[in-house]
């Protein structure tokens, strides 16, 4: 399964189906797109800035391994790191870019695919906000047993409520 972030404007309504047709669904993981085609790749997602400066960091890169007079070999291998950092990063920077032109992430999906989280990120939208949950009502038998009970009224932070004794 893999993880994909829905992006809409921050101005969009739950349940508006026309706002879909401006969606972007940004898969969380390894992009081979940006480790092969790199710079190319953030311009095609119209990531102009980035890749412009995914390109002078590769330039860049590359002059630091030419004054230095690195050996050929260990020259291809840090470009390959350099590359798969690119591949990795490239989605999170599609993102947060995504973040700085206030098209926030509105839903978090997991599917096989890009085809069924578009499907599922799109039937969540259009069934409109969210309804509040109703309060659970609390039973004397749910109160935690153990090390873990606090004292009344106190809340649990963490999974140590009770401070540690000194040694």
């Amino acid at each position: 399964m893999k993880t994909y972030t829905l992006h809409l404007p921050r101005e969009a309504q739950p349940g508006d189906p026309e706002i879909l047709e401006r969606a972007d669904l940004v898969k969380d993981g390894f992009s081979w797109g940006a480790f092969l085609f790199t710079f190319l790749w953030f311009w095609f997602h119209r990531l102009r800035l980035v890749g412009l400066a995914v390109f002078v960091a590769m330039v860049a890169f590359d002059a630091v391994l030419a004054a230095f007079h690195v050996q050929p070999f260990a020259a291809t291998v840090a470009h390959l790191l350099l590359l798969l950092l690119i591949g990795f990063e490239a989605n999170s920077l599609r993102r947060w870019s995504y973040l700085r032109r206030d098209r926030p992430v509105v839903d978090i999906v997991s599917a096989r695919d890009r085809d069924e989280a578009a499907a599922k990120a799109f039937a969540r939208w259009l069934s409109g906000p969210a309804r509040p949950r109703q309060p659970v009502a609390r039973t004397t038998a749910s109160a935690p047993l153990g090390p873990y009970r606090s004292g009344p009224g106190e809340p649990v932070i963490g999974l140590f409520p009770e401070p540690e004794r000194p040694r």
